[in-house]
């Protein structure tokens, strides 16, 4: 299917509009296919014309236009032309689609738990025309009234609320106008939460055998959705506008989350097993509050087109943060933040694949699949905090207000958001969003404390006059001696209270983290990093010192082996849940196998699970520090005797007895090591035959160190039509895992050709993450970097996989560079 573009949509929209959506889904057929009818209801501006549908049927049985049967066979490629358009329109379509594997369209999974099936719609970008025929872009929003045939037992859930009016049939109340790529049906036998708050029925949902998980998890998960509603409402003074709000769990899905409007879908990983930790949670809170925020921000007013995504994201990132903290118990939630979200965006940054904010070119809607990253997720959230340093909250607010208003239910654009903002703050915003919107980069900011000045070196290939407005704090034994805000207007500036502040072991700007920069410490600051961290009573200061730490090494500035010291001497005393996951979990997944050379990596390894054990002895029973150390333990230890007991559910820390996701972490670490074979991972399989249980035995499958477990995984992971999304992924997460770097050498080469070929049958979205996670970035080497270079120069790669190797082979060279420089 070709890739609509940007003139072909503004085409279209000039021509057509839609009316009404009527759809007629048959999910009672069979496992493999579904049957799709719909009604569309549209007028044109210019009678005589013609126009295309997008459609991907299996088979397409009839289309008829006006009463006037369209031939079938002109469909190509997922679309077929409509001529001689009248004022008014009515074109029905009935087709046979086919349930996706890779999350996208209508896909279809099994709960090996109890074999039962399930169903969600997932439309994003350009995935509608796998579900029904339509006129799949944005600015094309249509009420939609939707009727759905399913198995006896099933529930159905989507859009609008539904209703059932016969065995295995259920009517969808209309919708207010939905952009095609909203739309979602759930379908399956869910276990289900109701309550309601402020007149709002809510539910949440989840597969059968999770329904003692999910009734555990419901209070909490409900609780902020009516702290959400709340808030947003007082906020925005615009009540929520799509009638019922469930939140549906479901399985293999590509995303974190979807924010169709009244039926949000969510990967089912966050209704937890077993044991959670508090910054797990927050990140679920934060995702429940991000996609409500899509209720307003991308559903009430949707982009036009996809070089505005930002409209969506960068607002839903930002108030998602910024309800956690006002509206729930998890007012650290900038600090998860920057450990997790802002660490993504400056990756991106770094990447040749870096783009402007708002503005981007987004020619055609799979190059515009590719910007939904963290430049337009953190990247946005951090411009708006700036953007409210510049013209004041209050401003912000009415001009976001006023936004809302004047385009709901409707398309808006960066001109009219701008407008909206200059009105209620009466300040041009033409300079500020030209520097911060419409200008890729980042600048690097550094100090140096004896003189006062702050340097801002702004990026020679994007020139930019981008104004800071941030703090910088100094601290010496576990005491902040000063904290001055600045705002950095200039290249090169002095600030004499920082010039006659008092000397400090540590000074870190941006320590509150307010803006969008890279961090260099000053060279004392790095030399006192390692012994002065730990004491540091700021932990958002921590979570700044940490990337600025993470940032240098990937900037060839900081050696490796400070990080490493670092982690050893400050994350044992650090409370921080999101820190201490992030900091581990990028050490142990990036930093130590690809940075350190071979022979000092087992020597970083002992120094985490060392940490690790000594939080794990300290710190209280259950909570989030002994977990996340319990964990950091089963990855990074090479005790075997600790790992089968901890496998085998024996002598495990207190609060993960029973915890079936725990014991795969040992046993992936023994498979990585090849301490066990392929039967004792399916013995561990076959006591947790669920959905995860297969997924992580696919991955320490794969994680075999020996060359037939390799042939194996390598043969699924590339040839296996029938595996889904998820199941790609966990293969490629334990493929590269090898002590022996020759076991998996010569399929560098394989990966270029075989991998790229897999968009035969796994979709754009589902195998760009499939492309990353196989990358081989383990193996670093020239070779692989070379042969990275050549696949991309080559031209044959699709867009997506194209995206993927560039960022992957960036992140490749940033670990030769550092080798180089460090050994």
């Amino acid at each position: 299917m070709p890739a609509l573009t940007r003139a072909e949509a503004r085409e279209r929209s000039t021509l057509i509009d839609v009316t009404r959506m009527e759809v007629t889904l048959d999910l009672d057929r069979g496992a493999e296919s579904f049957d799709s009818r719909v009604r569309i209801t549209f007028s044109c501006t210019t009678p005589g014309q013609s126009t295309f549908l997008d459609v991907l049927p299996s088979e397409l049985r009839s289309l008829v236009l006006n009463g006037s049967p369209v031939d079938v066979s002109g469909l190509r490629d997922g679309r077929i032309e409509l001529t001689g358009l009248k004022a008014e329109n009515v074109l029905e379509a009935d087709a046979v689609m086919t349930y996706s594997r890779d999350g996208q369209g209508l896909h279809r999974a099994v709960d090996p738990a109890d074999g039962e099936h399930y169903v969600y719609g997932h439309l994003f970008l350009d995935a509608a025309p796998r579900v029904f025929a339509c006129f799949d872009q944005p600015d094309l929003k249509a009420p939609y009234v939707v009727t759905v045939a399913a198995p006896q037992g099933w529930i159905v859930l989507g859009n609008g609320a539904a209703t059932q009016v016969g065995p295995g049939r259920w009517e969808l109340a209309r919708t207010q106008p939905l952009a095609t790529y909203f739309v979602t049906v759930c379908a399956g036998p869910y276990a289900s939460v109701r309550d309601e708050h402020d007149g709002i029925p809510l539910g949440l949902h989840a597969r059968a055998s999770l329904r003692e998980h999910l009734e555990r998890e419901a209070p909490q998960m409900l609780e902020v959705t009516k702290a959400s509603f709340d808030y947003y409402h007082s906020l925005f003074g615009i009540r929520y506008p799509f009638g019922e709000y469930h939140q549906v769990f479901v399985p293999e899905f590509n995303a974190g989350a979807m924010e169709n409007p009244g039926c949000v879908t969510f990967r089912d990983t966050m209704i937890f097993r077993g044991a959670a930790a508090r910054d797990e949670v927050l990140s679920r809170t934060n995702t429940i509050t991000h996609e409500m925020a899509h209720m307003w921000f991308g559903d009430l007013v949707t982009m036009r087109w996809w070089d505005d995504l930002w409209l969506n994201e960068s607002f839903a990132e930002y108030m998602s943060h910024r309800t956690c903290v006002d509206a729930t118990e998890f007012t650290d939630a900038w600090i998860d933040s920057t450990m997790a979200r802002k660490a993504w965006g400056y990756a991106a940054e770094r990447t040749p694949s870096t783009h402007p904010v708002a503005g981007g070119a987004a020619l055609d809607t799979q190059a515009a699949l590719q910007d939904f990253d963290g430049i337009s997720y953190a990247k946005g959230a951090a411009t708006l905090r700036q953007l409210i340093a510049h013209i004041g909250d209050e401003a912000f607010i009415a001009g976001v207000s006023a936004h809302l208003r004047e385009h709901s239910f409707g398309n808006g654009t960066l001109a009219d958001f701008l407008g909206s903002m200059e009105r209620a703050s009466g300040r041009s915003l033409a300079a500020w969003s030209k520097a911060w919107l419409l200008t890729a980069g980042l600048d690097v900011i550094s100090v140096d404390p004896s003189t006062g000045v702050i340097d801002r070196t702004v990026p020679e290939q994007f020139p930019a006059d981008r104004p800071h407005t941030m703090d910088v704090a100094g601290f010496t034994d576990g005491v902040e001696v000063f904290r001055i805000p600045v705002t950095v207007t200039q290249d090169r500036t002095t600030v004499e209270a920082l010039r006659e502040a008092p000397s400090a072991d540590l000074v870190v700007p941006n320590a509150a983290d307010l803006t969008w920069a890279t961090v260099t410490l000053d060279p004392a600051s790095v030399e006192a990093v390692p012994t002065a961290l730990a004491a540091v009573p700021d932990p958002q200061a921590r979570a700044v010192v940490w990337i600025a730490l993470l940032d240098g090494v990937c900037l060839g500035t900081v050696d490796p082996r400070v990080l490493v010291r670092t982690f050893g001497n400050a994350w044992p005393a650090e409370d921080n849940g999101s820190v201490l996951s992030r900091t581990s979990l990028a050490l142990l997944s990036r930093f130590i196998p690809t940075f350190l050379p071979p022979d000092e990596q087992a020597w970083a390894e002992r120094v985490v699970a060392d940490a690790a054990g000594q939080l794990l002895r300290s710190a209280p029973l259950g909570s989030t520090r002994a977990l996340v150390a319990a964990r950091t333990v089963a990855r990074s230890t090479d005790d075997e005797s600790l790992l089968r007991a901890w496998a085998a559910g024996l002598e495990r820390p207190s609060g993960l007895e029973a915890d079936s996701d725990f014991g795969w972490i040992a046993v992936r670490n023994l498979a990585s090591r090849g301490q066990v074979d392929r039967g004792f991972v399916e013995a561990r399989r076959a006591e947790d035959d669920t959905l995860q249980g297969r997924l992580h035995a696919l991955s320490a499958t794969a994680a075999l160190p020996d060359r037939e477990a390799k042939a194996w995984a390598w043969a699924e992971l590339t040839t296996n039509r029938t595996r889904s999304n998820y199941e790609l992924n966990a293969l490629a997460q334990g493929f590269w895992l090898a002590a022996d770097l020759d076991v998996v050498r010569p399929y560098v080469e394989r990966y270029f050709a075989e991998v790229p070929a897999m968009t035969a049958w796994v979709g754009e979205d589902a195998l760009a993450r499939v492309a990353t996670l196989a990358y081989p970035a383990r193996i670093v080497e020239a070779t692989t970097a070379e042969l990275s270079a050549a696949a991309v120069a080559s031209g044959r790669l699709s867009v997506a996989v194209r995206r993927s190797v560039v960022d992957a082979e960036s992140e490749l060279r940033e670990a030769l560079r550092s080798r180089a420089t460090f050994g």
